[in-house]
C-alpha cells in the first residue's frame, strides 16, 4: 500500500511521503525544472497523489523505477529542502548523485537493444545539460546588449568601443569562448573519470601560449601561415617535435572536447588498471595529460573542427538551397526531440555555426517551435481561467512565464502538453505556420547563441521576419487549443 501523501508538512515532506519515504530513494538529482528520482521500488510511489500537490506541475513515471516530478523554477529550492530533511540525512538515503551517476546506474540495470544509441545521445545531452543556467544567463546579457544597440545607445560592431562595452562583451563571451572546457568537464564526469583532467587537456590548447602561435607576427620560429584563396581565411601550421601541427582557435568549439574525452576515458581507465591504486593520484592524471594533450593538438582538434565545419556547411547548404524545407523541418522536429533530451546535438551545431560562419540559421526556425509551445500553454491558461480550474491555472501561469521570459519549454511540455493528447497536434500546426513564414520570407539568422524568449527577439535578423513568425506560431497554437479545448471527454 502506498504511503499517504496528504497531510501536514512542507511540499518537500509531502513529496518524500509520495515517493515511498527516504528508504525508497536510491538517488535524487534535479535539472532545470524536474526532480529526478531513482527509486528502489517504483510501485511504492503514488503518482496520482503527487500530481495533486500544490507546487507539483506533473509526475512522469518512467521505466526502471525512475520517477520525475516537474516543479518548475523552484526545483532547486525544493531539492535542497528534500535533501535537508532529517530522514534523508539519517542514512536511509544516499547522498545526492549527478545525472550522470544516476543514468549510468539505470543503464546497468536494463537496456534495450539500442543501448549504443541511448548512450551516445545521453553522452551528448549530459555534456551540455548542466550548462543550461550559464547559457541562459549569457543569452540574456546578449539580449540586453542587442536592445541597446538597436536603440542606438552603442554600436557593438564598432572597432573602437570603449572599455566599458568591451567589458560587457567579455561578460557573455566568457561562457561561449570557454565552453569547450566546460563541456570537457561535464563529458569526463559523464564517463566517470576525473573531470578536471578533461578540463585541463582542453584548456591546454586554449592558453595564450597556444593561441599566440596563430599570430604570424609573433616571432615564434617554426610557424608558417598561408591564406586560403577560396575562403579568404588564414591557416597556420607549427612544427612541434619535428611534426606539422595545424593550429586552430578552439574557443567555442564543442565537437573537439566531446571527441577528446571519449578517447581520454579509455586512456584514463587503462592507466588505472596499469598503476597500483596507491599511486593513481600521481601518475594517472600525469600520463593522461602527457598522452592526450599532444593527441588533441595534433589529431583530435583538427578533426573536430573539420567535422563541425562539415556539418555546419551541410546544413547551410540545405538552408541556402531549400530554405522552406529547412525552416519547416526544424520547428517540427523539436517538439519530439526536446522531451527525449535529443535536442542538444542541434544546439551544439548552433554554437559551431556561430564559431565557424559567424552566424547561425537554426535558432530562427527553432523560435517558431518554442513560441508555438508557449502559445499552446497560453490557450490552456485561458481555458483554466474560463473554467476556474485553480490547479491548471497555476501550472500554466508558471510554465508560460518560464517560456516567454526564459525560453524554457520543459515546464510546458511536462506540466501540460504531454499529459493531454489533444494539445500536440494543435501545437504542431503553430510550428508549421511559423516555419513556413520563416522560409517564405527568406530565413532568420543570429550572431549569438540565445534562448528564444521575448527578451532575446532583438538578436535575430531580420527582426521583423522573426517577430511575425513567432507571433503567428504563438497565436495559431493558442487559438486552436482555446477554441477546440485540450481536454478529452473523460
Amino acid at each position: 500500500m502506498n504511503t499517504p501523501v496528504a497531510g501536514p508538512g512542507t511540499l518537500a515532506e509531502q513529496i518524500l511521503r509520495g515517493v515511498g519515504g527516504a528508504e525508497n530513494i536510491e538517488s535524487l538529482t534535479h535539472c532545470a525544472t524536474r526532480l529526478r528520482f531513482q527509486l528502489h521500488d517504483g510501485a511504492k510511489a503514488d503518482a496520482a497523489a503527487l500530481d495533486a500537490l500544490d507546487g507539483v506541475m506533473a509526475t512522469v513515471p518512467q521505466s526502471g523505477d525512475r520517477l520525475q516530478i516537474v516543479i518548475g523554477g523552484a526545483v532547486a529550492r525544493v531539492y535542497s529542502e528534500i535533501m535537508n530533511l532529517p530522514s534523508m540525512a539519517g542514512g536511509a538515503a544516499p547522498g545526492p548523485k549527478s545525472d550522470a551517476d544516476v543514468k549510468a546506474a539505470m543503464r546497468a540495470k536494463s537496456r534495450g537493444r539500442y543501448a549504443v544509441v541511448d548512450n551516445f545521445f545521453e553522452y551528448l545531452s549530459d555534456s551540455f545539460r548542466p550548462l543550461m543556467g550559464v547559457l541562459l544567463g549569457s543569452s540574456l546579457i546578449i539580449a540586453i546588449a542587442s536592445v541597446l544597440d538597436a536603440l542606438g545607445f552603442v554600436d557593438f560592431r564598432a572597432a573602437d568601443k570603449s572599455a566599458t562595452w568591451v567589458f560587457v562583451d567579455a561578460m557573455w563571451r566568457s561562457v561561449l569562448y570557454f565552453l569547450p572546457i566546460m563541456v570537457a568537464y561535464n563529458a569526463a564526469k559523464k564517463l566517470k573519470i576525473d573531470p578536471w583532467v578533461g578540463a585541463a587537456v582542453m584548456a591546454a590548447v586554449m592558453t595564450p601560449n597556444f593561441t599566440g602561435m596563430l599570430n604570424p607576427k609573433s616571432g615564434i620560429p617554426g610557424i608558417t601561415c598561408t591564406t586560403n584563396g577560396t575562403l579568404g581565411t588564414q591557416e597556420c601550421v607549427a612544427h612541434v617535435f619535428g611534426l606539422p601541427m595545424q593550429l586552430n582557435d578552439y574557443g567555442g568549439q564543442v565537437f573537439v572536447p566531446l571527441l577528446m574525452v571519449a578517447l581520454l576515458a579509455l586512456v584514463y581507465k587503462g592507466l588505472q588498471r596499469i598503476f597500483p591504486e596507491a599511486v593513481h593520484l600521481v601518475f594517472v592524471p600525469f600520463f593522461s595529460m602527457l598522452i592526450m594533450i599532444p593527441i588533441t593538438a595534433f589529431l583530435i582538434g583538427p578533426l573536430g573542427v573539420w567535422a563541425g565545419n562539415g556539418l555546419g556547411e551541410g546544413l547551410s547548404w540545405l538552408n541556402g538551397n531549400a530554405p522552406i524545407v529547412f525552416a519547416i523541418l526544424i520547428p517540427l522536429l523539436y517538439p519530439f526531440l526536446v522531451p527525449l533530451g535529443l535536442h542538444w546535438p542541434l544546439n551544439a551545431l548552433m554554437l559551431v555555426n556561430i564559431n565557424t560562419l559567424g552566424y547561425d540559421f537554426i535558432q530562427g526556425p527553432m523560435g517558431a517551435w518554442n513560441f508555438a509551445c508557449f502559445g499552446a500553454t497560453a490557450g490552456v491558461l485561458l481555458l483554466s481561467l474560463r473554467h476556474r480550474e485553480k490547479e491548471m491555472r497555476q501550472t500554466a501561469t508558471g510554465a508560460l512565464a518560464a517560456g516567454l521570459l526564459g525560453g524554457i519549454s520543459e515546464p510546458s511540455l511536462y506540466g501540460i502538453h504531454l499529459r493531454f493528447k489533444r494539445i500536440y497536434p494543435r501545437m504542431l500546426v503553430g510550428c508549421l505556420v511559423g516555419g513556413v513564414i520563416v522560409g517564405v520570407l527568406g530565413g532568420v539568422d543570429t550572431k549569438a547563441f540565445a534562448f528564444t524568449s521575448l527578451l532575446t527577439i532583438p538578436v535575430f535578423s531580420p527582426m521583423a521576419t522573426y517577430g511575425i513568425a513567432i507571433t503567428a506560431a504563438f497565436f495559431v497554437s493558442m487559438a486552436l487549443v482555446y477554441f477546440s479545448d485540450f481536454r478529452t471527454p473523460e
